[in-house]
């Protein structure tokens, strides 16, 4: 913790830390910068006792261990090649809050868990299963396998996302920035959606469309309506 910082939301945090048995030591901001490898934190860091890796992240050959359990269609997200940590920590994030059984990614040529990840996710790389797999293609195949239906962003198909019915098990599966899905991922999906698009603007940024695809998902999912009456 930053021995500089003082202000309500560190006392309380210090406060919390000391009822709950942890140690805290106070040390100069140039070691926290160290320690996260990034120069913009909130003068606080933590380290778990264990192996220093998130229990979030799966290795793919775990990827039947992880479905297994899931009462209900599988809803997962699959990235592919997102670079940017800003993105794949937002899209945690969303995927947290729309109750995504698993984020997966190829393990090469993206971006990981780094810290920067992590505090863009506040807290939902730590809660949302994150898969990095060797061969993304093989593992799509594996997962139609499994009887999951694959549905790809992009935007030049000719169904709308909200066409598209994502109540049964899905795999939503994003491109890149900038380039989209690569070719050899577009040809293994089952289906190719696109976002209805009413601007100037020809696309969204991966992580927005990661938001849009998986609250519709959640929309049609959704049991509980709210019912009016006069």
């Amino acid at each position: 913790m930053d021995r500089q910082r003082q202000n309500a939301r560190i006392r309380a945090l210090l406060e919390e830390a000391q009822q709950r048995d942890v140690i805290v030591h106070l040390t100069a901001r140039a070691e926290l910068d160290r320690l996260t490898h990034q120069a913009h934190h909130q003068g606080v860091a933590a380290r778990r006792a264990g192996r220093g890796r998130s229990t979030s992240v799966r290795h793919e050959l775990n990827l039947t261990e992880l479905l297994a359990p899931i009462q209900g269609p599988p809803l997962l997200l699959a990235l592919d090649g997102v670079q940017d940590p800003h993105n794949l920590g937002a899209c945690l994030r969303s995927a947290d809050a729309a109750g995504v059984h698993a984020v997966i990614a190829p393990a090469d040529r993206a971006v990981g868990l780094t810290p920067a990840v992590r505090k863009v996710a506040c807290g939902a790389a730590e809660t949302v299963p994150f898969v990095p797999v060797t061969n993304l293609a093989r593992t799509l195949r594996w997962l139609q396998a499994q009887r999951l239906w694959i549905v790809g962003a992009a935007g030049e198909a000719d169904i709308s996302l909200y066409e598209m019915d994502f109540t049964g098990p899905v795999a939503i599966v994003l491109g890149a920035e900038e380039r989209g899905l690569r070719r050899l991922t577009r040809d293994l999906c089952d289906y190719l959606v696109r976002i209805p698009m009413a601007g100037q603007v020809a696309s969204l940024n991966v992580s927005v469309a990661a938001g849009v695809f998986l609250f519709e998902a959640v929309r049609q999912r959704g049991r509980h309506r709210v019912r009016t009456s006069k």
